[in-house]
């Protein structure tokens, strides 16, 4: 599609979603193909956008208008999400299998967004079934707006750094072990830019001896925590998933799936090349990922004396508990109730989450709170909108509170009703051996549990095994850092506070793909009572339908 034929369809997608007129417009095209690669020595087949893997960075500011036109020239249908961003009144863009049809293949369909009110380090990936193991992935970015003050100086460079386990099969054999009752099991290795490091010597990166450089380090793995360290560098932390941080010093980072850091680093060091690090978390075996940054001139190749990664949960707890939002500084804030004095609010809900692993029909299932999520072949979001809701699924079949019983799996489609606007508390309770990453679409929250004395594992409880009001005495309700990703480690909870303040049907999902995959996520309707377009747009001209709605009238326009 050309330039001129955009121009027509946004004009088109104006009428469903209209933009500040002054907010620019940035455009991509891409083309969505198989390719083939070796990462290990063997040739696999992975997702290439535009022929690149991983895929292409978008560069954009805060405001800008996003459109995005994929064609897919896959044999299967696709969909890609944008992890972080929040859509704000556009649930339409969020590009998952809940609230979106898939591309057919042949097919293209053009994304239109808009950053609202965003900063920070994000990134997208493929959404349907175990794609994302095969690629179509690539870092996002929001840059601030020249008028508003950044609490540092601009960087010589800005550098994206994708790390991520791998596995060495195709996506549709990941997903046949995984239908068949089977676990994904060890990964073959640890990737960083498509590249795991062994044998290639050409650096990724490239630094001018004195200046000071940013890097953001995004974990687009699919289920192991790494540790991402700079050979004889430290680094300044200075934003997480879309916040500014207090700028701590690391010598390395534990980086939980689905979550992205910003640092900057300092070329202070002897002109030569340095080793850029990643390697496993919390696993019986160390895998492990490295890329080179060489600084301009040198010829000297880097020690293959590797920094040694820390060990233990207490490490990674105590690391957790120093990160804090950087409160003086001034950036767009997403969720403008949620973002200041948010300790001062009065909670409207709690929701307790429990995720547990189980058997359903002999085969492996994850669920949460006894329930373990199915698919269904129309979107939830496009069943609600066009009113035909209970031929799909039925709203909160699981409660606020875990039944006592939690022994059991029912398999179905799980969808949450929110009120809107209403400031709640989620607790993510994660009584299983296995570290585990939750996400929510649409959203950042703030993490306000608060870890006084770390333990030793199994006997450390991130406030105890099990959560209780009483346990908001310890809360963090001052600077805990707006996020949308959080760890939660084994046998341990956390807390998590947000308001419910932008409609649409967004997805609640443990970013550890096998378990979502498999069940461990939902789905959380927030409808205004206004149904207008103040709340939230209105579906875009180029909708994609299928399922029940493929030949059902469009309902009224919100006005």
């Amino acid at each position: 599609m050309g330039r001129v034929a955009l121009f027509v369809l946004m004009s088109l997608l104006a009428v469903s979603a209209p933009a500040v007129a002054e907010d620019p417009y940035i455009y991509f095209d891409w083309k969505v193909t198989y390719g083939t690669i070796s990462p290990f020595g063997v040739p696999q087949k992975v997702i290439l956008i535009n022929d690149q893997f991983p895929g292409p960075n978008i560069n954009s500011t805060t405001n800008n208008n996003v459109v995005v036109n994929v064609f897919n020239n896959l044999d299967v249908p696709f969909l890609l999400t944008w992890n972080g961003i929040q859509h704000r009144k556009n649930s339409w863009q969020d590009g998952m299998p809940g609230t979106n049809c898939p591309i057919p293949p042949g097919q293209n369909f053009t994304y239109h967004f808009q950053v609202k009110d965003q900063i920070g380090s994000f990134y997208y990936f493929p959404s349907i079934g175990m794609q994302k193991a095969a690629g179509g992935f690539g870092g996002l970015r929001v840059n601030s707006r020249l008028l508003i003050p950044v609490p540092f100086d601009p960087p010589a460079d800005d550098y994206t750094v994708l790390i991520g386990d791998w596995y060495a099969k195709d996506h549709d054999v990941l997903e046949g072990l995984l239908d068949s009752g089977r676990s994904l099991g060890r990964p073959a290795g640890v990737l960083m830019n498509g590249k795991s490091g062994k044998g290639e010597n050409d650096p990724l990166f490239y630094m001018e001896p004195g200046k000071v450089y940013r890097y953001r380090i995004c974990n687009v793995g699919l289920r192991t925590s790494l540790n991402f360290r700079i050979q004889g560098h430290t680094m300044k932390l200075v934003e997480m998933d879309g916040s500014h941080t207090v700028q701590n010093v690391y010598d390395s980072l534990d980086v939980h799936v689905g979550q992205c850091y910003s640092v900057l680093v300092t070329a202070d060091q002897r002109p030569r090349d340095y080793y850029m690090v990643a390697s496993t978390r919390f696993t019986k075996y160390i895998l492990t990922a490295t890329g080179a940054i060489r600084y301009n001139g040198t010829q000297e190749g880097p020690d293959p004396d590797l920094p040694p990664a820390p060990v233990g949960w207490a490490w990674s707890l105590n690391q957790w508990r120093t990160f804090r939002w950087n409160l003086t500084a001034s950036a767009a804030r997403p969720n403008p109730q949620g973002s200041y004095h948010y300790g001062s609010i009065n909670i409207t809900r709690t929701i307790r989450v429990v995720n547990t692993i189980g058997n359903v029909g002999g085969k492996l299932r994850y669920a949460i709170n006894g329930q373990s999520f199915e698919e269904t072949t129309t979107p939830l979001k496009l069943a609600e909108y066009f009113g035909v809701p209970e031929k799909v699924f039925k709203y909160d079949t699981i409660g606020d509170e875990p039944p006592a019983d939690l022994s059991s799996i029912v398999v179905a489609p799980i969808v949450v009703n929110a009120t809107f606007r209403n400031f709640v508390e989620i607790i993510l309770e994660n009584p299983t051996k296995g570290l585990q990453s939750y996400h929510i679409d649409g959203y950042s929250f703030f993490p306000v549990a608060y870890v006084p004395i770390p333990t030793p594992f199994y006997i450390h409880r991130m406030g105890g095994a099990k959560w209780s009001p009483e346990k908001r005495r310890t809360y963090n309700l001052i600077d805990a850092v707006s996020r949308h990703t959080i760890q939660v480690y084994p046998g341990s909870w956390t807390a998590i506070m947000l308001t419910f303040d932008n409609a649409g049907m967004w997805n609640l999902r443990s970013e550890i793909a096998e378990r979502r995959y498999l069940g461990q996520q939902l789905y959380v309707s927030v409808l205004s009572p206004a149904r207008s377009l103040r709340d939230e747009y209105n579906s875009p001209a180029n909708l994609l339908v299928c399922g029940l709605v493929q030949n059902l009238p469009l309902p009224p326009a919100y006005t």
